[in-house]
């Protein structure tokens, strides 16, 4: 008789039981609960997701289709009701889910960092993706008159390869919203795309001796306080600039670099701001975003 695990529980074996039920008593997940458990709960989302379900309906049927298996890949012994979960979904502490899901992926950055750049510090960058959602059932996630979606914005460790940090808004916030939610740590280098050039948030980045790189809009004001003469090939400029606008000048005093590159592959140029007194190789391809 075959009796080795499946491979969902051997994938469910690498979570942390034991910090998942400190986050469950912290909040009281469990409270009033006969059988379902939050550890049940996240199991079955988990594998609705891995199994690429499109529903709690369709999931419901997967778990009925495999009745037997139920208790062996952990979701428990008792039948699970539609209900049951559309209930547990709603009604639980997400809080449970979200800081277990950043314990986690504190963990995996720590053991998957590699060093890809020879500079100290790690490395992220910021982006957000449009999820879209249905406007009739989710009213509150209204994007435009009709159609809804929220917005995942994602910290992406470059050298571990995996998300250290995100949020959640609705689709019709702006990106550079989102930068606030950020932990800045100390010695730390942020890769931003241009719409997140949000001088105020950049300065706080700045405060907390971490760098930062951002692409440049077009109608960008400042003044050349000094600039290099000799540059490496396809640098067009380096130079040292300040904010000229009455706003951004307020919210950035310090200077800070500007380069132009030029990338021959597509033929594009593109300006970078990047704080002063970091040692980042402008020739290094993750600096050089051709999408954007």
């Amino acid at each position: 008789m075959f009796q080795d695990k499946y491979v969902f529980s051997q994938l469910t074996a690498f979570l942390n039981r034991t910090q998942f039920n400190n986050y469950v008593r912290k909040y009281d997940g469990n409270r009033y609960v006969k059988h379902f458990t939050c550890w049940n709960q996240m199991l079955a989302m988990m594998f609705g997701q891995l199994s690429n379900r499109e529903s709690l309906r369709d999931l419901i049927v997967a778990f009925e289709a495999h009745r037997a298996k139920q208790y062996h890949l952990g979701l428990g012994r008792e039948p699970i009701a539609k209900t049951t979960l559309a209930t547990a979904n709603q009604n639980r502490d997400y809080r449970i889910f979200e800081d277990f899901a950043f314990y986690m992926m504190k963990e995996a950055c720590e053991k998957r960092t590699t060093n890809i750049l020879d500079i100290s510090g790690k490395k992220y960058a910021f982006d957000s993706t449009t999820i879209p959602l249905c406007l009739a059932t989710f009213p509150w996630a209204k994007f435009r008159s009709k159609k809804g979606g929220v917005k995942a914005h994602v910290l992406y460790d470059i050298e571990a390869q995996v998300p250290a940090f995100y949020t959640v808004t609705t689709a019709s916030k702006h990106d550079s919203t989102a930068m606030s939610s950020i932990h800045y740590e100390p010695n730390a280098y942020y890769i931003f795309d241009r719409a997140y050039d949000f001088f105020k948030e950049l300065y706080r980045i700045h405060l907390t001796d971490s760098f930062f790189v951002v692409r440049a809009k077009t109608n960008l004001k400042y003044k050349t306080v000094k600039w290099k003469r000799r540059m490496p090939k396809n640098i067009m400029t380096d130079e040292e600039v300040k904010l000229t606008g009455y706003l951004s000048e307020k919210k950035y005093p310090e200077s800070f670099r500007l380069v132009r590159y030029y990338d021959e592959e597509d033929d594009r140029e593109f300006t970078f701001l990047r704080m002063q007194n970091n040692f980042l190789h402008w020739t290094s391809p993750i600096f050089i975003r051709k999408d954007g």
